[in-house]
């Protein structure tokens, strides 16, 4: 049976796609196939609602804190179905949610994709990298090229008008101290929180 929805720590996260413009240097899928309590995230078919909502009541719900949407791909690629699943996952168990994402929605889509999270994603973090665009590119490796990381900042700072709490984050010991605090530095510009995660193996 195919992996939707997995645990990590006391979360649900919700595993939609396997699609994604990035190939981040770092990225877990590039050397596993699972994260936290999961066997393998690889999708043989991108679920439907009803497989969605099928998985969801297999759960105990009351043992998680939050419902995230990561898994391997990234989460906007399926943004139909992840506003569905939101607002039945808000409308049935009324928990936080959470969205784990690269910020290249509005470019996936070619629109600007930030209203559309009003009301159903309490929490939004986004994969900062890096503090220098040329930099994030060449980690990140994305199929949009250059205009990417500028793409990125705009959409934490247009999201942040929708949604309550915007993050973005950094993996610690992949960047200086240095990079570190200009991440912060551009965090505080554009009102939003700053994040280091740890490394995971």
């Amino acid at each position: 049976m195919m992996e939707i929805l997995y645990k990590v720590h006391n979360n649900l996260y919700v595993n939609l796609t396997n699609k994604c413009p990035c190939s981040c240097v770092f990225c877990l899928r590039q050397n596993m196939d699972k994260v936290g309590e999961s066997e393998s995230l690889w999708l043989d078919h991108e679920p439907s609602f009803e497989e969605v909502k099928e998985a969801f009541e297999r759960q105990d719900m009351l043992q998680y804190d939050e419902v995230v949407f990561c898994g391997f791909g990234e989460p906007t690629e399926a943004l139909p179905m992840l506003k569905q699943v939101a607002k039945f996952v808000k409308d049935t168990y009324h928990m936080p949610i959470r969205v784990n994402t690269n910020g290249l929605g509005n470019l996936i889509w070619d629109r600007d994709i930030t209203p559309e999270f009003e009301g159903l994603v309490d929490t939004i973090s986004i994969s900062l990298n890096t503090p220098n665009a040329e930099k994030y590119h060449e980690i990140v490796r994305s199929k949009f090229g250059n205009k990417s990381f500028d793409a990125m900042l705009t959409f934490a700072k247009d999201v942040k008008k929708y949604v309550p709490n915007v993050v973005l984050s950094t993996v610690s010991t992949t960047i200086s101290k240095e990079e570190e605090e200009k991440c912060a530095k551009i965090c505080e510009e554009i009102g939003v929180t700053y994040r280091i995660r740890p490394y995971e193996e």
